[in-house]
């Protein structure tokens, strides 16, 4: 089997905007993926209500942004299926059985199920959705039999859950889902505005399709060496915020040069962050004005996803045949 004849699945929630850790950490690497493999990339808007439940009017408006984000990223239609969740109910119909073979354990001892408690405390998350996120998740890849999904080390996890949950359902009614494999890649550490890894939680994103002015702005607060006090003090690239970003926008020149500056004091922060801004808004050049055109006419949004969404439906409503047919439980031959 070649590579163009395997699907690869992947999603993301939406709470608007892209930023720069969701490009280089996932977005990046989906686009390039689009031209190897028949790939499915959808917006995950019922896995936002697993911590977002007791307010959701903020879901449509960030599903539009997001994808709106995707298309100017270099998502392609015309190569990939880009769609919406909750606008393909056999995902619902598919964790429903899946629900009646899964043992409760195998998701009460996924990690990222207690860690997640801990920190959105403010939130009730005592609810079967939030606990049985991971059995969604595992209905969202197999749906589609996806052959890869290209995961982060904090969600490899989730996808041996997704496994395990294959092995056991085919055992009971045959092979019908094949397993779905981790594509890994390698994924540059992004950090924020201040240090910490780029989140929206943190409130130290730089957004993907920023305007010029945003991105001098949020440049000019990050912060750098905190050993670094005057002017005249030798810096450490190294562990400047600055440099990171230098390395996923700069050209070798480039980066070698401030490297051997900041060493030296012969660069200060201020004009190091000068020169960073304007390399960043000169690389996203073609994002910014990709999302232009879109805002001029939103319904490029729209009928993309309308379009992803029957395509999705059309692969979906297949794999359900498949599922009916095994489990036994299919009356549409029936008068």
């Amino acid at each position: 089997m070649n590579s163009a004849s395997q699907t690869v699945l992947s999603g993301l929630r939406p709470t608007g905007r892209i930023h720069l850790g969701n490009y280089f950490g996932a977005v990046r690497n989906w686009v390039r993926l689009q031209d190897l493999y028949d790939c499915y990339y959808f917006i995950a808007d019922w896995h936002a209500l697993t911590s977002d439940y007791a307010d959701t009017s903020r879901i449509t408006n960030a599903t539009f942004e997001a994808t709106a984000d995707l298309l100017a990223a270099g998502l392609d239609p015309a190569k990939s299926t880009i769609f919406v969740q909750s606008e393909v109910k056999e995902h619902a119909e598919l964790h429903l059985i899946l629900s009646m073979v899964t043992p409760l354990p195998w998701l009460e001892r996924v990690p990222t199920f207690k860690d997640q408690q801990a920190q959105l405390e403010d939130k009730d998350l005592n609810t079967y959705g939030f606990l049985g996120y991971p059995l969604l998740q595992t209905a969202d890849i197999i749906i589609y039999r996806a052959n890869f999904v290209p995961v982060g080390e904090d969600q490899e996890s989730h996808l041996e859950l997704s496994r395990e949950i294959v092995r056991r359902f085919n055992r009971f009614y045959g092979d019908v889902f094949p397993e779905p494999l981790p594509l890994a890649t390698t994924t540059p550490k992004v950090p924020g505005l201040d240090g910490r890894k780029m989140s929206k939680s943190y409130g130290n994103t730089i957004p993907l399709t920023a305007s010029a002015d945003d991105i001098r702005a949020l440049v000019m607060t990050m912060f750098t060496d905190p050993e670094r006090i005057r002017r005249k003090d030798p810096g450490r690239p190294d562990v400047c915020n600055l440099f990171q970003f230098h390395k996923l926008f700069s050209n070798d020149e480039t980066i070698a040069r401030v490297d051997r500056e900041c060493r030296a004091a012969e660069i200060g922060c201020v004009d190091d962050k000068k020169l960073l801004a304007e390399i960043m808004i000169e690389s996203l050049r073609p994002v910014r004005e990709k999302r232009e055109q879109i805002d001029r006419d939103p319904s490029i949004v729209w009928d993309v996803l309308r379009d992803g969404n029957r395509k999705a439906r059309e692969r979906a409503q297949e794999t359900m045949q498949l599922v009916r047919d095994a489990v036994k439980i299919n009356y549409s031959g029936l008068q």
